[in-house]
């Protein structure tokens, strides 16, 4: 992607404020903080100065059809997301980036090889998350490979669309654009949520709490644009994956937890591993796009299974909290409240609206006995032994 000096002139100028902020940060870290920020400033940079207007895109000869419709599409999603769900829009979205590559960013995770617990990493005024982003791909690529030599369970992924919380207007990615329908919404909803409530150092809280904001905000927006078949398979789809991916955590937290050698936690671990790909292939078999989630499952390990549980295990909490609330905006100010108490406090009170949320929604014989769940439990000598084996073992620790 070619930067002009005008462009880069421009962005400077428009930015200065923060871009020193980012320079001077630089001064202040490690080697290896240094060149990871001066990679994230250079590919801010670049997509910065691609912004084109979309009434501008939209109104050019060269534009094709499909991307002249998707683009008026956003245009919608913004209105919708401004006047219907309170969410502060301003200039985020409202302009467009043809990228040089498929995707902007590249995401790397990790966790141990024995635990759910995930690295973190700490950055300058977002806090610290349990993922690390590269513009570029080779670089992603050889964090991982180091990460795989310490030992660690990683996960390379490929990412469409971020926010920068406020700190820039965040464009319209090619990477994004010509998503579906539904699936479009719910990205610059779950997006536009972090500019609204962020809570530095705490990636279950903000993921949760975006996720909770787009599932709640989806049907009013597909019933005023007529469409609800496809998002309804969508959603059900998406809630089997939840359920797999929770079954195996639940599997793996106590094996990890016992004083057994590494080398019977890694058996158990490979089963209960292979047990989910295989319980995904038998569930997803009559699905309409059975691959949607496949890649994703094959690579499961610890550091996938840690994502999943960032991103969703909180979300209950927050579909609770707004019904509770019966208002977006007093939803995101009871929101903020609980994310300006501490961490224990924050966790125990969404931990209680989790569990409400459970009791009155879901519905215990629902969760119970749902096809995934009854495929996750099947081994019934395994579980009974496992079973026994930890209860027996667990009392001593």
């Amino acid at each position: 992607m070619y930067i002009s000096i005008g462009a880069l002139r421009s962005v400077l100028s428009a930015y200065g404020r923060h871009i020193w902020l980012l320079v001077i940060t630089l001064f202040l870290c490690g080697c290896e903080t240094v060149g990871y920020y001066a990679q994230a400033a250079a590919g801010q940079l670049r997509i910065l100065s691609a912004r084109q207007p979309i009434e501008k895109v939209v109104q050019q000869p060269g534009t094709s059809e499909k991307l002249r419709r998707q683009l008026m599409l956003v245009q919608e999603i913004r209105a919708y997301a401004a006047q219907q769900l309170n969410l502060p829009v301003g200039q985020a979205y409202s302009s467009y980036v043809q990228l040089e590559d498929q995707y902007p960013i590249w995401n790397v995770l990790a966790a141990p090889e024995f635990s759910l617990t995930p690295k973190r990493w700490c950055y300058p005024v977002a806090g610290c998350a349990s993922y690390r982003g590269y513009f570029r791909k080779s670089a992603a690529i050889a964090k991982v490979n180091s990460l795989r030599a310490q030992g660690y369970d990683t996960y390379l992924g490929p990412v469409p669309a971020y926010s920068t919380l406020g700190w820039f207007d965040d464009p319209v990615l090619s990477s994004f654009v010509n998503w579906s329908p539904e699936r479009l919404a719910g990205l610059l909803f779950h997006e536009l949520a972090h500019r609204r409530v962020y809570i530095s150092g705490d990636t279950q809280f903000n993921e949760s709490f975006a996720t909770a904001v787009s599932e709640l905000a989806l049907p009013g927006w597909l019933v005023s644009q007529g469409l609800t078949g496809s998002a309804t398979q969508a959603r059900a789809e998406t809630m089997a994956v939840r359920q797999l991916m929770n079954m195996a955590r639940k599997q793996l937290e106590p094996i990890y937890k016992s004083p057994e050698p590494d080398s019977f936690k890694l058996e158990q671990k490979n089963l209960v591993l292979s047990r989910l790909r295989q319980c995904y292939r038998k569930i997803s078999v009559s699905w309409p796009n059975p691959a949607r989630y496949q890649a994703y499952i094959e690579k499961a390990n610890n550091a996938t299974l840690a994502l999943a549980a960032e991103y969703e295990s909180q979300v209950p909490a927050f579909k609770q909290l707004y019904i509770e609330s019966g208002d977006w905006e007093v939803f995101y100010n009871a929101a903020q409240r609980l994310g300006d108490l501490d961490k224990m406090d924050r966790e125990a009170s969404l931990y209680k609206l989790g569990e409400e949320y459970r009791r009155t929604h879901l519905g215990r014989n629902q969760e119970n006995f749902t096809e995934g769940k009854k495929c996750m439990e099947s081994d019934e000598q395994y579980l009974f032994l496992l079973n026994t084996y930890f209860s027996n073992n667990l009392r001593s620790i």
